[in-house]
């Protein structure tokens, strides 16, 4: 995530970025090419996650990128693409489902380790609200944005769901093994 938070225009472009793509793929039409971005900033690498939510507020896709490896709108425009199309909790977007979709962009800071001290010392460390949460053990591997503390508010609750989204026991942040890492986000979405 770049130092300064995106301008106005900068979000308009990538939420705007992300909706084309999306219909014109569920409509069946070759995706154009990327117009001109309003600035030099958003060529550059970044790493983002495109949420998809209905008007009515139900999760309808989400996927993203935790590492920059690519140019942010580049990095959004596939995120939009996957989150419509390749999230294998969903079916492919549809075209008449496209008037009834909300984007959402999270611009994502790079990862730090969070060194902690057990588990009481980690559930200490953890900003509910302010931090996106990594988990690793071994290829055992998942994230939540920040945005999920909305819906699970207790730490523990909210690593507990985490384990188990990474294919780990539920009580798995407890264990020593452990490798947690936090990251903030820039969040931003399409008025409904």
């Amino acid at each position: 995530m770049t130092t300064q938070p995106l301008n106005i225009e900068e979000q308009h472009y990538l939420l705007s970025l992300a909706r084309s793509v999306i219909e014109d793929s569920a409509r069946g039409a070759r995706s154009s090419s990327m117009p001109d971005p309003p600035s030099a900033r958003l060529r550059e690498p970044g790493a983002a996650f495109v949420t998809l939510h209905t008007r009515g507020g139900d999760l309808r896709g989400c996927i993203g990128s935790l590492m920059a490896h690519r140019s942010l709108m580049e990095d959004v425009r596939h995120n939009a693409l996957s989150a419509a199309f390749e999230d294998p909790r969903f079916s492919p977007v549809q075209a008449r489902e496209l008037f009834n979709l909300v984007v959402e962009v999270s611009v994502l800071s790079a990862p730090e380790p969070l060194d902690f001290d057990g588990p009481d010392d980690l559930l200490r460390k953890l900003r509910p609200n302010v931090d996106g949460v990594l988990i690793e053990r071994g290829w055992n591997r998942a994230t939540f944005l920040p945005q999920v503390w909305e819906q699970i508010p207790d730490p523990e609750e909210f690593l507990g769901h985490l384990c188990r989204k990474a294919g780990l026991p539920a009580n798995a942040w407890r264990w020593p093994d452990l490798q947690v890492s936090t990251y903030q986000v820039e969040m931003f979405e399409e008025e409904v």
